[in-house]
């Protein structure tokens, strides 16, 4: 068996707890499974396994929700993708991504955060989970990916699991895409639990 299928294992038998252990507070039944990148198709079958795992005799339901669809929703309801090819072009590849973090950032536009809330709203903390993929649109620098999961904080209580394609760097200092950033890319303190990642 391999790490992830073992770090696969320990977040089932977590999220199958009543409630869930994926998380020190009772509040914020959120959690990050880092895996690595390079390792993206292999991940995406045991993810899929996974969900099959918990909704087979365990009256659960995973609920996949893309990240990758909510930002280029918000981009489509906001600016419009013209709009962000048009700011590429004249001010470079940079400030297109500043721009889309202020679309999806930005309560004036749409925050994806925003998004997220209302894709979950019916959902039954009791029965449902939601798995969060595709969290590679946000590279190379769009968004912290992580602070997803902060401004969620208050907005409900279902078990969210954000998939991160990254790994720990030392202590709870996650590397995105496992690419080096000092900038505000770069975690600092996490509240919730952290699977993987070595």
């Amino acid at each position: 068996m391999s790490s992830m299928e073992e770090d696969i294992k320990v977040l089932k038998e977590d999220l199958l707890y009543t409630p869930p252990k994926i998380s020190a507070y009772h509040d914020m039944p959120f959690a990050i499974f880092c895996y690595d990148p390079k390792r993206e198709f292999e991940f995406r079958k045991l993810v899929r396994l996974l969900a099959s795992s918990i909704e087979q005799g365990h009256q659960k339901k995973i609920t996949f929700i893309s990240l990758a669809r909510l930002l280029w929703d918000a981009i489509e309801k906001t600016e419009g993708l013209e709009s962000i090819i048009s700011v590429e072009r004249q001010f470079g590849f940079d400030r297109a991504q500043e721009t889309i973090n202020t679309i999806i950032s930005d309560s004036v536009f749409l925050p994806i955060a925003d998004l997220l809330e209302d894709k979950i709203k019916t959902l039954n903390p009791d029965k449902d989970i939601v798995f969060l993929v595709r969290t590679a649109v946000f590279a190379p620098k769009i968004y912290r990916a992580s602070l997803l999961l902060n401004q969620m904080y208050g907005r409900t209580m279902v078990p969210l699991v954000l998939f991160y394609p990254g790994r720990l760097g030392g202590g709870t200092d996650l590397r995105f895409m496992d690419m080096d950033f000092r900038g505000p890319n770069r975690a600092y303190n996490y509240r919730v639990k952290i699977y993987g990642g070595d």
